[in-house]
């Protein structure tokens, strides 16, 4: 019976609206307009602080590493042009070490030529001792020998013939080989 009641009383209003449901409209949508910018201070804002910090978080990182990249180009540059120069260097140091060793080398070898140097030099002055001594003794052994036959010249009368004899026969005992030296 109550619904019979409002539909008989909902035919003056269009669409059946009556003054107090577009009042009571309007407040809420005030109310949800009052809370919609309450909550917007209130949740929205530090939501939106949160986004820009995190905004420029993510720029400065993204600069840190654009920055970085940029030196490790460098660096790499670098590192390549090094590596380039390396066998130049290597090359170098080898040449230098080469230029040592030719050097050390040829101060070996002269070192050792003047050593076989003094040796031989030693070994002459022995030599020309030795022949000096030689020569020494032969002298003696043809002093002792003149000695020996003079005392046979004397000893034995000497006619010509026996004189030769006794020549020959000390040169044979002498030999050959100690006239010729």
């Amino acid at each position: 019976m109550n619904v019979a009641l409002a539909q008989s009383g909902l035919g003056d209003y269009i669409f059946g609206l009556d003054p107090q449901l577009i009042f009571d409209s309007l407040i809420t949508l005030l109310a949800m307009f009052v809370l919609f910018l309450f909550l917007s201070y209130l949740l929205f804002n530090p939501a939106r602080d949160l986004m820009q910090k995190r905004q420029e978080t993510i720029r400065q990182e993204m600069e840190t590493a654009a920055k970085e990249k940029a030196d490790a180009i460098q660096f790499k540059e670098q590192y390549d042009e090094k590596l380039k120069n390396v066998d130049k260097e290597s090359e170098e140091i080898l040449s230098e070490t080469r230029k040592k060793a030719l050097k050390k080398e040829t101060a070996i070898v002269d070192e050792a030529k003047q050593e076989a140097n003094r040796i031989l030099d030693r070994a002459n002055r022995e030599v020309e001792l030795e022949k000096n001594k030689v020569k020494d003794e032969v002298k003696q052994e043809m002093i002792s020998v003149a000695a020996a036959m003079a005392g046979k010249v004397i000893e034995v009368s000497l006619d010509e013939d026996k004189q030769s004899q006794l020549i020959e026969d000390t040169l044979k005992e002498m030999g050959d080989e100690t006239w010729l030296s």
